[in-house]
């Protein structure tokens, strides 16, 4: 282990972006699908790790996304759900997280049998068994009816204060803008729930505005807001970023493997922070991008112009933004306070 590696493990995190079904423990979804009878398109653990490597370095969303329907089939179990939902929550624990909020869309297991309640409760039962504090945000999906996404809204509300903490659009998003969504949307922010919204993934700059027009205050990936910098035509769309207070969720790995941004040196989150805009780092799917919080974090120190100074300053960030209780947030930031402290007394000694 380098330098660089000692420091990515031992530095704070907050993890705000990752997907339950994309983020299961190899080994547990290898057992998984055995229990369920389900066939995986390999023929040993190690060699299904392989085809999720391959997966993700096809740069290619589709081919990212074949995964979801082997991990959500070998999900579809209550106790398999909160499984999943613990194990997840240790493992960010382990990786130096101080809180974590996760991600699912309870509907996609209705057509397996499963009351979306029932999905709900369990998961909050995994989450729950472990120390980290965290929260579940429930995802509709982009591309089914709006419909669909009001029944996932309603379903947040119900769960709202006994775990769940915030609401969410994912799936495809060129061609399904938020806007269709919008009846769902108004019924959550009136009631209160956060918002957290894909947007500016593979669309343009203009869906991350259009997000925070429609409530959400944070952005699941909004890298393409890196389109409008230094064009002077566009400016008033970064300004109005800024004045709505968005922090964006920044998933540089799986920008990479999704075909959206070439190289990680490429990268625009360093460029985004430049610009004054708030945003942090996260995994999206250790699973499907085979990444962990630690090997994301050491990614961005050797790759990009980022420091650990900088990384510090966006874990507080990530904090602040969380929609996790006032003391939960208030723990995170003393624990990142004190490691700065630290970094700076270090650098003094040196």
């Amino acid at each position: 282990m380098d330098r660089i590696d000692r420091c990515a493990a031992t530095l704070p995190k907050v993890l705000l972006h990752e997907h339950l079904d994309g983020g299961i423990r190899i080994s547990t979804l290898w057992s998984l699908l055995e229990r369920q009878g389900l066939r995986p398109p390999a023929d040993s653990p190690a060699a299904l790790a392989g085809w999720f490597d391959n997966n993700a370095r096809a740069g290619s969303l589709e081919k990212y996304l074949e995964g979801f329907d082997l991990t959500i089939a070998a999900m579809a179990d209550l106790s398999a759900l909160e499984r999943v939902a613990f194990e997840a929550a240790e493992d960010a624990r382990s990786q130096g997280a101080l809180l974590a909020e996760f991600r699912l869309a309870p509907l996609l297991f209705e057509p397996f049998g499963l009351n979306a309640d029932a999905v709900l409760e369990a998961t909050l039962a995994g989450l729950a068994r472990s120390s980290l504090p965290t929260g579940l945000i429930v995802s509709a999906i982009r591309n089914h009816s709006p419909e669909q996404s009001l029944r996932a809204a309603q379903l947040a509300l119900r769960w709202a204060g006994d775990g769940v903490v915030g609401f969410d659009l994912a799936g495809i998003e060129c061609g399904y803008p938020a806007t269709l969504h919008a009846p769902a949307l108004q019924l959550v922010r009136q009631e209160g729930l956060s918002i957290t919204l894909h947007a500016g993934e593979d669309d343009t700059a203009e869906r991350v505005v259009e997000a925070g027009r429609l409530g959400a205050t944070r952005i699941g990936h909004g890298v393409a807001l890196a389109s409008a910098l230094g064009d002077p035509r566009q400016q008033a769309m970064i300004d109005e970023v800024l004045e709505l207070g968005l922090h964006l969720e920044v998933c540089p790995t799986s920008n990479i493997h999704t075909g959206i941004i070439d190289t990680l040196e490429q990268h625009p989150i360093a460029a985004l922070r430049r610009a004054g805009i708030s945003l942090s780092w996260h995994t999206d799917n250790t699973l499907m991008s085979r990444v962990s919080l630690t090997s994301e974090t050491a990614a961005l120190l050797r790759s990009t112009t980022l420091t650990k100074s900088d990384l510090l300053e966006m874990a507080c960030d990530a904090a602040q933004s969380s929609f996790l209780s006032p003391s939960v947030r208030k723990n995170a930031l003393r624990q990142i306070a004190e490691a700065a402290i630290e970094q700076r007394n270090l650098a003094t000694d040196a």
